[in-house]
């Protein structure tokens, strides 16, 4: 493929992006709310492309491809956990949805800081946020670094494609906030999931169609298709990389806070469910990606480089080609700046607010704005360093992440749960990740995203069982959820039999 192509692709692909987020575009936003949550008034078919596009990142078409070349099919039993854990927003999701709209929650650690009546809780996991999503960011960059290095043969190189993707994201974050990275969410949602499925169906034909794609796959690759095959997934291994991402849409603050951004619990539901459809799409076509570059190119020294090499091979027309690495690039830059607009709140909110006192949605906008270049600076030199596969370091950052897991999953359901057991928990266990990765050490063979959830949920209980609760705070936050939920599923069920009988009717 020639540079002048992928060029022009970019070009194409960020002129309509601009566009796009232009027109997304509804007055100035003033207040936190407006520019980082769209006044809580988006659409379920907008917010379920944005939440497939933020999700579904750069870690796809170039790291769950090379998990799936490095490792065979354990890579799709990888990826279908991810697709357990997202059954709990179908559970979460609503009361993050009644608490937001009820307490005017602009970040998920600002609900927790409010739920356990302690704003150092909002604060610490808020500074947990920014240490462990920078690398994650970093992981998107270096996606569309390896992406563009590899289709071009070098002549692009991957500081090059860094900076590209650093650059595009930062705009697109300033545009309008979370609204202009909604919609054109939507546009890389789509590019994303019609180019990459259409590829996937050429190169499988050129291959000679499924029977004997699969059957070259057995004759050449046979431990490829079974665990864990050539030993990378192994059990330890597998449930190491697994755990984290099991509790991913509610340990990650840039997914968790969109279950804030719809305008009804109707639009809630129709986000999950064309989430979910998006996903099972999208994991098929990676992993049949993986196994598409392992036949071949079964030598390959970087399993990260699996889908550029695909891309510029003669099996892609070089249009498709083009069409599907915008794609890739519009999914690492979604993910990234709904990364930076995240971390932008976080900090502007339950750092710089609670520790300037007084301070208004105004001038937290304004820190936030100020916040959101100085974050992808800091990403751009940690994608520099070229850190081990983009998958295992997507993992890494969601095992740091997973430490506010108990405290989020008693905020709702433990009204014993305290504040000093939130910050032990978080502390601690936060801690121990950093050392184990710093380290790379694994006792008894598990990761750090095992023990953190094992010793942070020892640390919340534990704690929390020797210190005073707040027990007026969590009685009212908790009744106040159960009662919206049980009116809300009445309404529903009233409403499904009053369509029933207007049907039989």
């Amino acid at each position: 493929m020639t540079t002048s192509a992928v060029w022009w692709g970019i070009a194409i692909y960020t002129a309509v992006s601009l566009y796009i987020a232009y027109l997304s575009r509804s007055g100035k936003e003033t207040s936190m709310s407006g520019y980082f949550l769209g006044n809580r008034n988006m659409n379920g078919f907008v917010s379920a492309l944005s939440y497939s596009a933020t999700t579904y990142s750069a870690f796809m078409l170039v790291g769950l491809a090379g998990l799936t070349y490095r490792g065979g099919v354990g890579a799709l039993g990888f990826e279908i956990i991810y697709f357990v854990g997202v059954t709990l927003v179908a559970f979460f999701g609503p009361r993050f949805w009644l608490a937001g709209k009820k307490y005017g929650y602009v970040t998920p650690s600002e609900m927790l800081g409010d739920r356990y009546n302690n704003k150092s809780v909002a604060t610490v996991i808020s500074l947990a946020s920014c240490i462990f999503l920078i690398p994650y960011s970093a992981v998107q960059l270096a996606g569309v670094g390896y992406l563009l290095q590899g289709m071009t043969e070098g002549k692009i190189s991957f500081t090059t494609g860094v900076i590209v993707a650093t650059v595009l994201a930062i705009v697109f974050s300033f545009v309008a906030g979370i609204r202009s990275v909604m919609w054109t969410d939507s546009l890389q949602a789509l590019m994303m999931i019609i180019a990459s499925t259409a590829v996937v169906l050429v190169i499988v034909h050129q291959l000679g169609g499924f029977g004997q794609f699969f059957g070259t796959l057995e004759a050449k690759q046979a431990e490829s298709l079974v665990v864990p095959g050539n030993g990378f997934f192994n059990f330890a291994t597998f449930l190491s990389l697994t755990i984290p991402w099991l509790f991913f849409s509610l340990s990650n603050p840039q997914v968790s806070q969109r279950l804030f951004m719809p305008s009804s619990l109707t639009s809630l539901r129709h986000m999950l469910i064309g989430f979910l459809a998006f996903g099972l799409i999208y994991t098929l076509v990676s992993v049949i990606w993986g196994y598409s570059a392992l036949i071949m190119y079964p030598n390959l020294e970087n399993p990260d480089v699996a889908t550029p090499s695909l891309l510029s091979s003669d099996l892609v027309p070089p249009v498709l080609g083009v069409i599907v690495m915008v794609g890739i690039i519009a999914a690492a830059i979604s993910t990234i700046d709904s990364i930076l607009l995240t971390l932008a709140s976080l900090f502007a909110r339950d750092v710089y607010g609670n520790f300037k006192k007084g301070s208004d949605d105004v001038r937290q906008l304004a820190i936030g704005k100020i916040v959101i270049p100085i974050i992808a600076i800091m990403a751009y030199a940690f994608a520099q360093l070229q850190l081990d596969l983009i998958a295992v370091l997507s993992v890494a950052s969601s095992a740091g992440l997973s430490v506010t897991v108990p405290a989020l999953i008693g905020a709702f359901f433990w009204k014993r749960g305290t504040a000093a057991g939130v910050l032990t928990s978080v502390i601690f266990s936060g801690l121990l990740v950093l050392i184990l990765e710093m380290l790379k050490l694994k006792p008894l063979g598990l990761g750090s995203g095992v023990w953190a959830i094992a010793v942070a949920t020892i640390l919340f209980v534990g704690v929390s069982l020797i210190t005073k609760a707040p027990t007026e705070k969590a009685t009212e936050f908790m009744n106040y959820i159960s009662k919206e939920l049980k009116s809300n599923l009445k309404s529903t069920f009233r409403n499904g039999a009053e369509d029933s009988s207007k049907k039989i009717s």
